[in-house]
Order: C-alpha cells, then sequence, then structure tokens
C-alpha cells in the first residue's frame, strides 16, 4: 500500500488535505493517485483569488498515461498555486506529501476539515481500487 500519512485528511476522489498553522489548507494528490496516474507532465492550477466549493473541480493533473481532474476538497478561496509545477511537475511524483502540493487555500468554515476522511477510511478505499 501507497504511503498514506496520519496527519492528513482526504477525499474519496484522492485528494489529500493538511491544516496549515494560520489555518489555511494545503492540498495534493495522494501517493496512491500520481502512482496509478505515473509520470507527471503538466499541471493546471486553479487562479489565485478564486472561490470554490467543496466538490468543484478545480485543477487538471496530466500524466504520461492520462489527465485527471482535481476536486477541491474545502469551501474556500485559493490563496496560493505552487507555481514550481510549472517547471518541474514530477514534483507530485516524487514528493507528493511535500514539494507536490498543489494549492492552497483559505477556508470559508473549518468544519468541511470534519467532513473529509481519516488515513484508516481512505487506505479502505484506496486498497479497493
Amino acid at each position: 500500500m501507497n504511503d498514506v500519512p496520519g496527519e492528513l485528511r482526504y477525499t474519496k476522489s484522492h485528494e489529500w488535505v493538511r491544516r496549515m498553522e494560520n489555518g489555511h489548507f494545503e492540498v495534493g494528490i495522494t501517493d496512491h493517485a500520481q502512482d496509478q496516474l505515473g509520470d507527471m507532465v503538466f499541471m493546471e492550477l486553479p487562479e489565485v483569488g478564486s472561490t470554490l466549493g467543496a466538490g468543484d473541480e478545480c485543477a487538471v493533473v496530466e500524466s504520461v498515461k492520462a489527465a485527471s481532474d482535481v476536486y477541491n476538497p474545502i469551501n474556500g478561496e485559493i490563496v496560493e498555486a505552487n507555481t514550481a509545477l510549472d517547471e518541474y511537475p514530477e514534483l507530485v511524483n516524487q514528493s507528493p506529501y511535500a514539494d507536490g502540493w498543489l494549492f492552497r487555500l483559505k477556508p470559508d468554515d473549518g468544519n468541511d476539515w470534519d467532513e473529509l476522511l481519516d488515513a484508516d477510511a481512505y487506505r479502505e478505499i484506496a486498497e479497493s481500487d
């Protein structure tokens, strides 16, 4: 089984979410997702300043195998996109939970965090894929 850090929360569509010290959230795709997709070649990230609802399509990751939509896990405003991925999309493969994050957002309401999956629940979903 791929890496599933216990301090993060997850979605059924294979996004991970980290609560940051400033109250914002960092979002990326899971190790399982990047492994299934293969080598990343391009990222279309959400625009800074855009406001998104939970479940909204917000980004596209393209690999040598396929293009896949990324869904926003928490209602909020995009405050930063990982521009390093423009030049180095392979960071998502090499370091999905650190350097390969996709975007950061300021939540409308932190309660969305409680609705996300914990590591054990996500692991069950990933193992059934």
